[in-house]
């Protein structure tokens, strides 16, 4: 908002300043420039006793006056050549200078005019000019005269705009705030504003908008929700009938279609759990607080991999836990379940080693977990954390899963305050820095 204020400040001053200027070269080209008319007025005097008293004299007294008028005035004349003179008037003025007319050199404090255009002074006078120096020219009054005209007009338009603009400030601003309040998860936040504010109808088309993703993330998650549960009773239904028929069958045969049926069964038990948490996760307020308690972070993170072992068996952990770790406030069942899914999807995709390091900052405690697998491609490293997708769509579902898990351990990071990011490893495989802040949210 600040940056946009400034923009507007700056456009306005830079509009005034070109006006200014375009009123200056406009009067210049129909009329003459101001300043050298202000300079002719200044040097008055002395054009009129050149031109009221020597042009009088005939050829013989000509110089002589000349010389009397060198006596009693400050300014100081000189003959010099033409060519000089041209040499140093502007392109534009040497038309005017050849037609023996004033040439005024504001810079310079003087004017260059022809002696005679015909020769009839003297001879050699058709060559000649009249160079007046130190002449009593002072253009800076004027100069800051127009400045201070430019300061009381650049006010007299930024004052009222200011005012004017001083209500859409203020609910830009509130708006502003909304809009990072609802982007942070309070859907229930709205624009308060009435309708005699200029930004009313921008203000309800957002509370409008608000209240349609509210709609449609509030349907999304009892939808969820609901299926959830509803597909609990079938399943363990499912369950209990493969229980009874195994008993009652009592078919060797039979023993392998049924195994794969309680694989199937219990896949969708898997897929309804990770959907239960999932949709308890959403519904979690980004200010509520969770079961949240002092947890010794290294002791968590050894009880987390302990209870990984049979899916770490196969592959090397190396563990290196800072000293100096100490204690985190946190729900410590939600952390270490997103610590565990990352030690899961290492378990599935590494090639044999897995590193977890885990350090401490001033402000943050950060947690690494590495393997030396094919890594995530970058285009990909971002949507890796969306519910239900997969890296690999050929995948089964005995190495792909659900494509929750990353999805929960996001979520479930963001739930503490923190933040989690993927990047690639120094063995080539993925890297994911999970960022949790010393003081809970």
């Amino acid at each position: 908002m600040n940056r946009l204020f400034l923009r507007f400040f700056a456009l306005v001053m830079l509009s005034i300043s070109v006006a200014t200027l375009a009123i200056y070269a406009s009067i210049t080209l129909f009329f003459g420039d101001p300043l050298e008319e202000v300079a002719q007025q200044q040097a008055s005097g002395q054009i009129l006793l050149l031109t009221e008293y020597v042009d009088q004299a005939g050829p013989d007294e000509w110089l002589t006056r000349l010389n009397k008028i060198r006596e009693i005035t400050h300014a100081r004349l000189e003959l010099i050549p033409l060519q000089s003179a041209q040499a140093k008037v502007v392109a534009a003025k040497q038309a005017q200078l050849m037609r023996g007319e004033v040439v005024i050199d504001v810079a310079g404090k003087s004017f260059y005019r022809r002696v005679d255009l015909k020769g009839e002074r003297y001879i050699g006078s058709d060559e000649e000019v009249i160079h007046a120096q130190e002449l009593p020219i002072n253009v800076a009054p004027v100069l800051k005269t127009e400045a201070l005209r430019y300061i009381i007009v650049a006010l007299c338009l930024l004052i009222p705009i200011a005012i004017w603009s001083s209500t859409h400030w203020r609910g830009l601003q509130a708006l502003e705030k909304v809009a990072d309040e609802f982007g942070a998860g309070h859907l229930k936040v709205r624009a308060q504003t009435s309708e005699r504010d200029s930004i009313y109808p921008l203000a309800q088309r957002m509370n409008q908008m608000a209240t349609r993703i509210e709609a449609l993330l509030e349907a999304q998650k009892n939808l969820l929700h609901s299926v959830s549960h509803e597909l609990r009773t079938p399943i363990a239904r499912l369950e209990f009938a493969l229980e009874l028929l195994r008993n009652a069958a009592k078919n060797p045969q039979l023993e392998p279609r049924m195994q794969a049926m309680e694989a199937d069964v219990a896949e969708l038990n898997a897929l309804v759990s990770e959907l239960l948490d999932l949709g308890k996760l959403d519904q979690l307020d980004h200010d509520a607080k969770h079961n949240c308690s002092e947890i010794e972070l290294s002791d968590s993170l050894k009880n987390c991999v302990a209870g990984l072992q049979h899916v770490l068996a196969e592959h090397q952990l190396v563990m290196d836990l800072a000293t100096d770790l100490g204690s985190l406030r946190a729900d410590q069942r939600l952390l270490m379940r997103a610590v565990s899914n990352l030690l899961r999807n290492a378990a599935k995709y590494t090639s044999g080693r897995i590193w977890l390091v885990a350090k401490r900052t001033d402000s943050t405690v950060e947690i690494v977990l590495e393997d030396d697998g094919p890594g995530i491609p970058a285009a990909e490293r971002e949507r890796i954390f969306e519910a239900f997708y997969r890296l690999d769509r050929s995948r089964d579902r005995n190495t792909g899963g659900f494509g929750l898990g990353l999805a929960i351990t996001r979520k479930a990071i963001a739930a503490h305050g923190g933040q989690i990011v993927v990047q690639e490893g120094q063995f080539g495989g993925a890297r994911f820095i999970i960022s949790l802040p010393l003081q809970a949210p």
